[in-house]
């Protein structure tokens, strides 16, 4: 407000200079041509001097407004072109967003070859055929970005091994994933996908610190994760004692003792003939961790004399009195020893505790060994009707009939 105040203050400062310059000038202006001799006023010729400047000055800017007019004309429509690939693209996010994906894929296909944001958008264009199944279109869009945004190195071949992925390729999408120049977090957690399904199990066990540091996985999947990964390396790697004993000592003290790494190794043990190590290694992870589905594994190829595995586990009875596995693992321990009575009263201890069929079998053999027939029939049908009570319930009772 006030700068136009200045200049109309100027203006007419000016104005009354000229206008007192002109009535007190006595000079003038002569101008001689070939045939003629023009005189003018100083004050004539100087307002002629400022209107014909005036007027070459509006001529000239004419003329260049005139020559502009095709460029802004271009700009405006090309403006207006932005705009709209702008509008179809966000048409085209919000139809993925929605679960649209036909309408998507329409949408940012266009977008893209309108050249707005063509990167991302041919990238949400590979994502919605991938949806559709239309995988040869995915395929496509993926080539050209590759053609046409070859810097967007990351966004085309993250896309590309999350999309094979979902197809199960992961073979496909390691090799997307190693044409990255450096993985980054997401990276890492698609590769360590992929690595699962691939079964590398060496190659998930290094991935798993790198994501652990930086935060990109909650403690207790990192922890299941490690677990399931030495448990299938134990079940793959280890065909013979040798590798896997070797195996065993290279992991650390904590995750030998894991309750599911203890059972794996216990397993492979025994079908490799070392039933002595398995048995150490199940006594340590107990005592570490109680694990009751351990003692399958503790009574499994007892040596001649288990006095000393029947001693441990009696220990334990004292500590955990009510568990239904102990009792049933001390029954066939007594039986192991020849110990019927006992054996008898922990296999009918472990029933009233939690009824099972195994214990009804085992008490059953147990009845029969001892000549009482009778008493092992009943045993017997109280676990067949303990099994198919266990199936029903499995089966929502829509077990077909045999007949």
């Amino acid at each position: 407000m006030l700068r136009p105040l200045i200049w109309v203050i100027g203006l007419f400062a000016l104005a009354v200079a000229l206008t007192v310059a002109a009535r007190y000038s006595t000079g003038f202006v002569l101008v001689v041509l070939p045939t003629h001799r023009i005189e003018l006023s100083i004050t004539l010729a100087v307002l002629l001097l400022l209107l014909a400047f005036l007027a070459l000055y509006v001529l000239a800017s004419a003329l260049l407004i005139a020559l502009g007019m095709p460029g802004r004309a271009r700009a405006y429509r090309a403006t207006q072109e932005r705009a709209r690939a702008r509008r179809v693209l966000e048409n085209g996010l919000r139809a993925f967003l929605e679960g649209r994906y036909g309408r998507a894929q329409r949408a940012v296909s266009e977008a893209a070859q309108a050249g707005e944001w063509p990167g991302p958008s041919l990238a949400l264009a590979a994502r919605s055929a991938h949806e559709l199944r239309d995988y040869a279109a995915r395929d496509a869009y993926l080539e050209q970005m590759e053609t046409r945004v070859p810097d967007e190195v990351y966004l085309r071949e993250i896309t590309r091994a999350e999309l094979l992925l979902g197809e199960r390729r992961h073979h496909d999408a390691l090799l997307a994933l190693g044409r990255l120049p450096e993985p980054h977090t997401g990276a890492l957690a698609l590769e360590l996908k992929a690595q699962q399904l691939a079964g590398n199990w060496d190659r998930v066990l290094a991935l798993i610190p790198q994501l652990e540091k930086r935060k990109a996985l909650d403690a207790v999947v990192i922890r299941q994760l490690r677990r399931h990964a030495i448990t299938e390396n134990i079940r793959r790697r280890a065909l013979d004692l040798g590798s896997l004993r070797e195996y065993l000592e290279g992991l650390g003290a904590d995750q030998r003792r894991d309750g599911r790494v203890a059972a794996a190794a216990a397993e492979r043990l025994i079908d490799l003939g070392d039933a002595a190590e398995a048995h150490r290694l199940v006594e340590d992870s107990l005592e570490h961790s109680w694990d009751p589905g351990l003692l399958r594994w503790y009574v499994a190829s007892l040596p001649k004399d288990a006095r000393r595995h029947l001693e441990r586990a009696e220990e334990w009875l004292g500590r955990h009195p009510d568990d239904a596995q102990l009792l049933h693992a001390l029954g066939e321990l007594c039986m192991h020893q020849e110990l019927w009575g006992k054996a008898r009263s922990y296999l009918e201890a472990s029933l009233a505790v939690e009824p099972s069929h195994s214990a009804c079998i085992r008490l059953g053999q147990l009845l029969e060994h001892t000549g009482r027939h009778e008493e092992a029939n009943d045993v017997y049908r109280r676990g067949l009707d303990l099994a198919l009570a266990r199936l029903n319930d499995a089966t929502g009772g829509r077990r077909r009939q045999a007949w």
